[in-house]
């Protein structure tokens, strides 16, 4: 039987890849938030659930037997500009922690100190992105999101200099892999090649060893393909979830582009309250690149930079090569705009999502935009008409509709009536895609404030309650409200 055990195969490439990094000691750590849940499905030692021992290693007083502390090297486009060295300039991974000869799962500690490409800066985070990856992340993960996890914060008690002097802290972080599109970019042209298709080989068998045994994919060129077609696939789906849920990313720098296709980075991060198309929340944003609208376009102009990475390991032929990657980046829109609708379709209770829907959607959001009202609850709204539920929740005081939502409403009842599906299905369905929390910007900003002040009660509070977001609790008219005018939160920070 197999025992989980740290393995190290990233690390096993060779020194291009990775550079040893050992963590700095904080000088008195305390738990601010600790993930039974994910610790559970880990398996995770026993005597490393938040134990004495377990903060001394997450907060670098001490090493874990089995780990092999290091910092990877990538290259990336950052909002457009491309940067021929990056890599973990504030992250350290402790190795691959296996649950299975298949399942690996990287550990990494985000904010423990100096690497050798932290760039002059000091490698360590402060307090509140911490606080906003730990909530984030997770709340993330229990909407369905494909997401990097989070298994514990800790309040390092060191002082972080940034525009003011904050409390620092550190973050461990879980994922299928930190393999990203700027690695690829790394070897492809900064190296101009040298390392490439190790690494791209590497990266196939890692995250897809089934769809390569299933299409008897055994060459290197063939591994590539693989690599590229479900990566840009995984991409359209992540972005499409994002947007049927308001979720601005912030900052979808190529270096913040997972090759596992989940979402990586939480830094200027915000769910919009208001709908409002073009939102924005990011403080280094400045010319709105990362907008909510744009976000699709964007992940499709980062996998075309991926696609042209690969060229020289995709086939001998240069001609063939760009064929077969343009063929791949050209269905991104199509496949974006399947899992949109596919996502739509459940989230307006309709049985399929045909041609008019455009038009019935476009109409919902144009609504919620000119009235002002929340994209959230303005959704879940819908969802309690359809199931003619209208008297078990707090929505109708939570959610008031406009004239114009009103008006709508009766267009798209006349749309539901033709559906083919059962009404009780679809209305289900409605619930299981239209969350009734999400990790509200307000919320986050209250937790960081408290945490700042060594008080964890608020961040242990919101966490608990979004690891159910699509349920209602006694508690929801604080959690499932929007902002009142003083809480709205309108710029987020990356913290570095």
């Amino acid at each position: 039987m197999f025992s989980p055990q740290w393995q190290h195969s990233y690390q096993a490439l060779g020194s291009g890849y990775t550079s040893r990094a050992n963590p700095d000691p904080a000088s008195s750590p305390e738990w601010m938030g600790w993930n039974e849940t994910l610790a559970e499905e880990l398996q995770w030692p026993q005597d490393l659930r938040k134990t004495d021992e377990a903060l001394a290693i997450f907060a670098g007083q001490s090493t874990l037997e089995g780990t092999s502390p290091t910092a990877s090297v990538y290259a990336g486009h950052q909002f457009g500009q491309y940067n021929p060295q990056l890599g973990d300039g504030r992250a350290i991974l402790l190795g691959e922690w296996a649950v299975s000869p298949a399942k690996h799962y990287d550990v990494q500690l985000k904010g423990a100190g100096q690497t050798p490409y932290s760039r002059g800066g000091d490698g360590k985070s402060p307090v509140g992105p911490v606080v906003r990856e730990y909530l984030v992340s997770e709340a993330m993960h229990h909407l369905g999101v494909p997401t990097t996890r989070a298994l514990a914060a800790i309040a390092t008690g060191d002082r972080v200099f940034r525009n003011d002097v904050e409390p620092g802290a550190v973050m461990v972080r879980v994922a299928k892999s930190h393999l990203r599109f700027g690695s690829i970019q790394y070897f492809a042209m900064t190296r101009e090649g040298d390392g490439l298709a190790e690494l791209v080989e590497y990266a196939a068998e890692r995250h897809f060893p089934n769809i390569i045994a299933a299409k008897g994919a055994d060459s290197a060129a063939a591994k590539a393909e693989v690599l590229l077609e479900e990566t840009v696939k995984r991409i359209a789906s992540l972005v499409a979830h994002w947007q049927s849920l308001g979720f601005v990313h912030g900052v979808m720098n190529t270096d913040n582009m997972l090759l596992s296709g989940e979402t990586i980075d939480y830094g200027p991060c915000a769910f919009v309250d208001t709908f409002k198309a073009d939102a924005m929340f990011s403080a280094i944003d400045s010319q709105g690149r990362y907008r909510l609208s744009n976000q699709p376009g964007i992940a499709h102009w980062n996998t075309s930079v991926l696609a042209s990475c690969l060229l020289k390991v995709l086939n001998s032929s240069e001609d063939r090569a760009v064929a077969y990657a343009q063929s791949v980046v050209d269905e991104f829109p199509r496949w974006y705009t399947d899992a949109f609708k596919t996502r739509v379709a459940a989230k307006l209770g309709l049985d399929s999502f045909r041609p008019e829907d455009t038009e019935l959607h476009d109409g919902f959001l144009k609504t919620l935009e000119e009235d002002q009202l929340d994209l959230s609850l303005a959704y879940r709204w819908l969802t309690h008409q359809a199931l003619e539920d209208r008297g078990h929740t707090p929505i109708g005081d939570l959610c008031v509709p406009s004239a114009g939502l009103l008006d709508w409403q009766s267009v798209w009842q006349r749309r539901r009536a033709s559906n083919k599906a059962d009404s009780q299905m679809t209305g289900d369905l409605m619930c299981q895609a239209n969350p009734v929390v999400i990790p509200r910007n307000h919320h986050i900003a209250a937790a960081i404030e408290e945490a700042e002040s060594q008080d964890y009660d608020y961040l242990q509070a919101a966490s608990g309650r979004w690891k159910s977001p699509f349920e209602w609790q006694d508690s929801d008219t604080l959690w499932a409200a929007p902002p009142t005018p003083t809480e709205r939160v309108t710029r987020t920070f990356c913290g570095t």
